[in-house]
Formats: structure tokens, sequence, C-alpha cells
């Protein structure tokens, strides 16, 4: 497959673009949704012993959904550096410990968003977190113990991967 030519057919909060795309002989157009690269993490305070995970609006299933606390990669950051920093907006609290655990598309069919997924280790909340108010976030801490955070029914990927990787860890 050869991507021919692209051409920006919107250019708002997000990106798509037109593609004509050559296999085989056959000419055709796909669209490509623009999402840039994202970090998440699943996070641990180690004083209370409980995990840390964000409930908030989404636009995308258009409820409130509790996940792990996510955001993107600003120009100019590392990937560990953007989840420092979007736990520090959404939770108030520093690293201490940060661990890489995987990195995924999250619909390659059609976007080009990777999601660098993290579990990171607190201690000490400075402030209450809650996101940014400049870019409308409104988001409210969940706190569960292993067992809540094994129960909960998660509906998006990169949180069901998350309590995966904590499942495994007490096979162990």
């Amino acid at each position: 497959m050869k991507i021919k030519n692209r051409e920006t057919a919107y250019n708002g909060y997000f990106k798509i673009y037109k593609l004509t795309v050559e296999q085989e002989g056959q000419t055709f157009t796909r669209e490509q949704f623009d999402r840039g690269d994202a970090v998440a993490a699943l996070i641990y305070d180690t004083e209370e012993q409980e995990y840390i995970l964000a409930k908030q609006f989404r636009v995308g299933p258009e409820a409130e959904l509790v996940e792990v606390v996510a955001g993107m990669v600003d120009k100019g950051e590392t990937p560990e550096q953007s989840i420092a920093r979007e736990i520090e907006e959404e939770t108030g609290y520093h690293v201490d410990k940060l661990q890489h655990l995987h990195t995924f598309y999250s619909s390659p069919g059609g976007t080009t968003e990777k999601v660098m997924l993290y579990y990171a280790e607190v201690s000490n909340q400075h402030h209450t977190g809650g996101g940014n108010d400049h870019e409308n976030e409104h988001i409210e801490l969940v706190r569960l113990s292993a067992e809540e955070l094994n129960k909960l029914e998660a509906p998006d990927a990169k949180t069901i991967i998350a309590q995966q990787w904590v499942k495994l860890q007490q096979v162990k």
C-alpha cells in the first residue's frame, strides 16, 4: 500500500486528512483522524494503598466515564513529562515512581493516536487536582481498592489494559 496524496479535510480541535491510497493497482481514498500521541497512567497512592482514577464526561460516548488518568503529549514534551504533568493537573500529586507498561494504537484502522500507558506511584497530594479550567476539565477523583479496581467494568481499552496488568502482578 502506498499513500499517493494527503489533503487536510478538516482542521479544528482535531485534524482529519483525506488520503489517496494505491494498492495492487487500485486507487481509493481513506480518511485519517490525526489525534496525536496520548499518555495514560494507572495511579497507585502508596500511603493510602488505593488506586486513583478519574471520572469525567467524555464526548465520544457522551457519558461520564471512570478511567485511568490520561491526556495528550504536548509539543516539546517527552511522554514521561506529559504524563507527570497530567497526573499533577488531574489529581494534585507529584509522581514518585513511573513505569512504562505498554504502547498501543487506540484504533489503527483510522486514527494515528498511539497511547503510552504507565503505572505511577504517588504519596503526597499537594492540591485537589480536578483538571484545568482553561481546558474545561471537570475531573472527580475515584479512589479504589485493588478489589474494587478488579470489579470495575471499564468501558475503555487503556483502563482495561491497566486492570489486566494489575491482575497479572497479583498472579506472580
